[in-house]
């Protein structure tokens, strides 16, 4: 059995699933006739949600020492909700499936970057090889969604949602579960974790800079609709983000250094600011699809970084509820304030003053990513949670 095939297989499958969910429930909820502060209120709540939800599989996940067995009930779960969303209509309905969506979809983010992460490590291979799969799914189904949408209907959403729900299904079944440590799960070690200056302002770092990416998330498509173009357009704006993103996970174990991790991700912030600044002044959406290509630069980079540093200072029992802290942070506190903030200036001021916004706090995110590598770059501390514990 080849493990590590099985694993990018699944990862197509699931950010796959993620490409239909996250740049399109906007875009679909728009197509309902819901206004952009109606749209943030329902994808924040859905932060909400994922708040409840990423915690609560993740401590399931390693209390029970399986991740496997959680997958396959939640993508069986998401494959019954995802359809029932779109096919929905009524502002109930689509509030009622849209949160369960969270429930249940959501988790199985960080619980796929844990099992990405441990069976690379296991298997001698960079973590790169594998996530680069997910940003290849993820790219594919962005741009065949907005086909889907702009010959179908947004409807037509729903049995291609459940589909690769279950197709996911099967290949998670035949995957084994990720290896486990042999150190007791306690909450004293959690604790101990959580309480480090250190962690702290590093995820402090991560809330900061995913806020305004979650913003860009939840409302390129809606602004790229406001400027004249379709969902076809939508498709492909996500489609050359995500294309753009395979090179770099392709190539982390050049560039990914261990203790360079911070000043990376002030690197990411500082292209973050240049993308969402340019944004602002775009009035062509075929043009704002093309600079999508600064993706390159930003998310992957990011994520890669913030997730090897992570994996350096948080104990190893504790590792399934470290990925879900960070994955948490990015795609649900986050979301919450990058949701109901966004669309209320979206609804407001428009879509130029939004990315203005968006643009200053990425350009935070960067300053606070300098002043961190300023203090803990140099003088790595890792180890001493293992040293400690």
């Amino acid at each position: 059995m080849n493990i590590p095939k099985l694993l990018r297989s699944f990862n197509f499958l699931y950010f796959a699933l993620l490409a239909m969910f996250i740049p399109f429930l906007p875009v679909y909820l728009d197509n309902q006739g819901l206004s952009p502060a109606q749209i943030g209120f329902v994808v924040g709540t859905g932060g909400f949600i994922t708040i409840v939800a990423q915690p609560l599989w993740g401590m399931i996940s390693d209390r029970t020492k399986t991740i496997r067995k959680v997958l396959l009930f939640l993508l069986l779960c998401s494959a019954i909700v995802g359809y029932l969303l779109y096919v929905s209509s009524s502002y109930s309905q689509l509030i009622l499936f849209a949160m369960l969506l969270y429930f249940f979809l959501m988790p199985i983010d960080p619980l796929t970057e844990s099992l990405n992460f441990r069976i690379a490590e296991s298997s001698g291979i960079s973590y790169g090889s594998i996530r680069t799969y997910g940003a290849l799914g993820y790219g594919i189904m962005a741009l065949l969604t907005g086909y889907v949408m702009y010959y179908f209907g947004a409807q037509g959403l729903g049995l291609l949602f459940a589909g690769s729900s279950l197709l996911g299904f099967l290949v998670s079944w035949n995957m084994p579960d990720a290896p486990v440590t042999g150190k007791p799960v306690t909450l004293d070690s959690l604790k101990h974790f959580l309480s480090n200056k250190e962690t702290l302002l590093f995820l402090l770092l991560v809330f900061v800079s995913s806020v305004p990416a979650r913003m860009n998330d939840t409302f390129l498509g809606v602004y790229i609709i406001d400027l004249g173009g379709g969902s076809a357009l939508v498709g492909q704006s996500f489609f050359l983000a995500a294309i753009s993103e395979i090179l770099v996970f392709a190539l982390s174990f050049w560039w990914l250094r261990k203790g360079k991790e911070l000043i990376i991700i002030a690197f990411a912030g500082a292209f973050y600011f240049l993308r969402f600044f340019i944004s602002a002044w775009v009035t062509d959406p075929q043009l704002l699809t093309y600079l999508q290509v600064l993706q390159l630069f930003t998310f992957p980079v990011f994520y890669s970084a913030a997730i090897q540093y992570l994996y350096s200072i948080v104990p190893e029992e504790w590792r399934a509820t470290g990925q879900t802290v960070l994955a948490l942070l990015f795609f649900g506190v986050s979301g919450i304030l990058a949701s109901y903030a966004g669309g209320a200036i979206y609804d407001r001021f428009g879509g130029k003053t939004f990315f203005l916004c968006v643009s200053a706090m990425s350009f935070t995110g960067m300053i606070f990513g300098l002043i961190l590598y300023r203090i803990y770059g140099r003088h790595s501390r890792r180890g001493e949670h293992a040293a400690t514990l």
